[in-house]
């Protein structure tokens, strides 16, 4: 394996390494204003893999696209009254405009329930018209004090649903296939991350939602993150908005709601969950680069065969980049391609010409083997697919040997300084769940003794999970 530049272990200090990685592996730079933060070509590209992969699930669930203006007039959000507390503290507000003062404040958009609603409030006349099934993809302005790339950011990326439905069944049914069809879907199938999906509790649920069903992933470290919620809002913007239609009884009724979004931070995610101390690894599905064939000198001959294969590469469908700049030492590429977290590197320099062979490095397991030139067409895309199952399985062992189950809030806290404690919900409670808050530690989710989602959050046999966050 390359010998990779020098990184912070992640033993060392995490945060550091974190920081370090998104840095060298060339994923972001912070941005001129405190908190915003410019995403380079390759992070990008993993973002724009991401949307594709959601966005085909989010329209197979019925859900079209449109799109909402970034200003929202301020008289809005306060037509919630929950809503506009629970984001007052992240709020940008602009006040001047074209040299003027403005009639009214305008705020930066932070989620769009409210200006989404004042339409819906117009395109709902009749039943006839539900479920009204809307999704953007937008950036959003939620004022950070302390940012953290991908992570906590004051200006991020992301998509949000929106939905109008007849009655309060249909709203929970859709707000569950959410969160399970495109949401743990996505994340187990694609990102090869091992999620938790849960319920919220009253304390961390979103603001004018009725409840919020989360996906939580723990990171290298043992703390949690949260990936993608999906709430009910039940009526309470309905009612705000005069949200209204025409039942076919004849009578005039409200709406039932639900609002979905997953962000940029699922690239965070990517990097702590199954980066190491030489890098990203990147789960051959998402991947925008899956291989990339080498020249390991500048040799006419070899130039040319790494081009021919990297086009029949392409032809058996797998994401191909050639690196043919011989004029750039082999050693700095290499390590280059491994601190991205490619998957697979196909190395070919004069004596692999020789002998009809590449060298092939796989990201994930490591190490290094010969391989018939021949035979890479149709051997990488079943290593790719090992590779992704082993992404997936390593993500579940940490989580299931970095969870212990605990009866007090002492030990609840005590466990969350390494992994994730698992306790009963009853035996927790609002006020064990306040006690655990005064030491940085929160319950991230409520989850069935089966694993599954508890329909409320005092189901007989309910579990909370508990853990410091980022």
């Amino acid at each position: 394996m390359a010998k990779a530049p020098v990184l912070t272990p992640q033993a060392d200090d995490f945060p550091r390494w974190y920081q370090d990685l998104i840095n060298k592996a060339e994923l972001a730079d912070n941005g001129p204003v405190r908190g915003t933060m410019v995403i380079r070509p390759y992070g990008y590209g993993l973002w724009e893999r991401m949307q594709q992969g959601m966005d085909a699930r989010i329209k197979q669930a019925g859900a079209q696209n449109a799109y909402f203006p970034l200003f929202i007039p301020q008289s809005y959000l306060t037509r919630e009254a929950e809503h506009v507390e629970g984001f007052a503290p992240e709020l940008a507000v602009v006040t001047h405009a074209g040299g003027k003062e403005l009639e009214e404040p305008v705020v930066v958009r932070p989620t769009s329930e409210t200006i989404i609603n004042e339409y819906f409030s117009k395109w709902v006349q009749s039943y006839r018209d539900l479920p009204l099934l809307i999704n953007q993809w937008a950036n959003v302005v939620r004022w950070e004090m302390r940012p953290r790339l991908f992570l906590r950011t004051s200006e991020f990326l992301w998509q949000e649903g929106h939905t109008a439905h007849a009655t309060q069944e249909d709203a929970r049914d859709y707000a569950a296939r959410i969160h399970r069809e495109v949401y743990e879907g996505f994340m187990t199938d694609v990102l090869a991350m091992d999620v938790v999906p849960g319920r919220k509790t009253a304390k961390e649920r979103f603001a004018g939602a009725i409840n919020t069903l989360t996906l939580e992933g723990m990171m290298g470290d043992g703390k949690a993150l949260q990936l993608g919620t999906s709430h009910e809002l039940g009526q309470n913007f309905a009612k705000a908005f005069h949200t209204q239609y025409l039942s076919a009884d004849g009578e005039q009724e409200y709406v039932w709601q639900t609002s979905w979004g997953s962000t940029t931070r699922m690239i965070g995610a990517l990097v702590m969950m199954h980066g190491d101390d030489n890098g990203l690894r990147v789960p051959p599905r998402l991947a925008h680069v899956q291989v990339v064939v080498l020249a390991i000198k500048g040799d006419d001959e070899v130039v040319a065969k790494v081009r021919e294969v990297g086009e029949r590469l392409k032809a058996v469908g797998l994401r191909v980049v050639v690196d043919d700049r011989t004029d750039t030492p082999f050693g700095r590429r290499a390590i280059d391609w491994e601190l991205k977290g490619v998957p697979a590197r196909v190395e070919i320099g004069p004596r692999d010409l020789e002998a009809g062979t590449a060298m092939l490095a796989r990201r994930i397991p490591g190490g290094k083997e010969p391989v018939a030139l021949d035979a890479l067409a149709e051997l990488l895309p079943k290593l790719l697919e090992e590779d992704q199952a082993q992404l997936l399985r390593e993500s579940h062992e940490r989580r299931v040997s970095r969870t212990v189950d605990v009866a007090t809030v002492g030990e609840a806290a005590e466990a969350a300084a390494t992994g994730w404690a698992r306790i009963p919900w009853a035996d927790l409670g609002v006020a064990g769940e306040a006690k655990l808050a005064e030491q940085g530690v929160t319950v991230r989710c409520l989850v069935g003794e089966d694993g599954g989602v508890p329909d409320a959050d005092d189901a007989p046999g309910a579990l909370a999970i508990v853990a410091r966050a980022y």
